[in-house]
């Protein structure tokens, strides 16, 4: 069994471990523990196929009840079957078998479930890693497609804002702009209002002390979509371009240049405004 990448969670958060295997459009299996926890998570060609933990607690047959696509009842023969059957049969399987659920039903299911996983271990802060790569442990009939910047994202929309943007944006001065996509790996990103709204102000150019000014929401709300965006791999610090910059510093200079004269040529203040204004203009142009 081969071993890509292993460590300990100290050292690389979840997303960015998340992201390393969807950038390598890798193919295995990512064990996840943490003390006595330990889950496991599918990926094909970098998406997320597949999850499950032991002692996970997004259990299939409650998410079916709780979507009212189950009764009580139906459950809980179902689970008497399995018990019966020494779990040598899985719950869906037996709901099927049944005619309580249909294979859309358990997709649709086994997609939620899987996120809510995910979601929960993203609020992980330490524990190990291992992938192993091309290796799965068992077979899974119900395969589901995942986008990792979505989990990402929707995961990080849930978690503490205060240690996820000190964590994330240590720098507030610093300059960001949109990260590339890879070749082809087509990203597949559901953003909120918000989120789009936030992105369109990341340019290369502006800081994230820039943006905050511009933003329409508040510092908190702004830098924690900024945080989110980040870790999910959607933008990425850069080095601020010096070329707006330099040319917003000459206009300066010149402007106050100007002004300069005007304040000391008070007998022609009327000519001065005019010269003011013809020269910032063709300044502009």
């Amino acid at each position: 069994m081969e071993l890509d990448l292993q460590g300990k969670i100290e050292q690389f958060s979840l997303p960015e471990i998340l992201q390393l295997i969807a950038m390598g459009r890798k193919s295995g299996t990512l064990g996840i523990q943490h003390d006595d926890s330990i889950v496991m998570v599918y990926f094909k060609d970098g998406k997320i196929v597949y999850g499950y933990g032991p002692r996970q607690t997004f259990h299939l047959g409650q998410l079916l009840k709780d979507r009212g696509i189950i009764k009580e009842a139906d459950l809980e023969e179902a689970i008497r079957v399995q018990a019966e059957n020494e779990n040598s049969k899985r719950l869906g399987e037996i709901l099927m078998s049944r005619s309580y659920i249909d294979r859309r039903d358990l997709q649709e299911v086994v997609s939620e479930q899987i996120q809510e996983l995910l979601y929960s271990l993203l609020k992980w802060n330490s524990g190990s890693f291992k992938f192993y790569e091309n290796q799965f442990p068992t077979d899974e009939e119900i395969l589901v497609n995942i986008s990792v910047e979505n989990v990402i994202l929707e995961g990080l929309r849930r978690a503490d804002e205060a240690n996820m943007i000190a964590e994330a944006l240590p720098d507030t001065n610093a300059v960001y702009c949109i990260s590339a996509a890879q070749a082809e790996r087509p990203r597949d990103i559901y953003l909120q209002g918000p989120e789009w709204n936030i992105m369109a102000l990341v340019d290369g150019y502006r800081s994230i002390e820039d943006i905050v000014r511009l933003s329409n929401y508040d510092r908190n709300a702004t830098l924690k979509k900024l945080a989110q965006l980040k870790l999910a791999g959607i933008i990425t610090k850069t080095e601020k371009k010096a070329t707006e910059t330099k040319e917003l510093d000459q206009m300066v200079n010149r402007l106050a240049g100007l002004f300069e004269d005007y304040l000391t040529d008070k007998t022609t203040s009327r000519l001065g405004d005019r010269k003011i204004t013809q020269t910032f203009l063709e300044n502009v142009d």
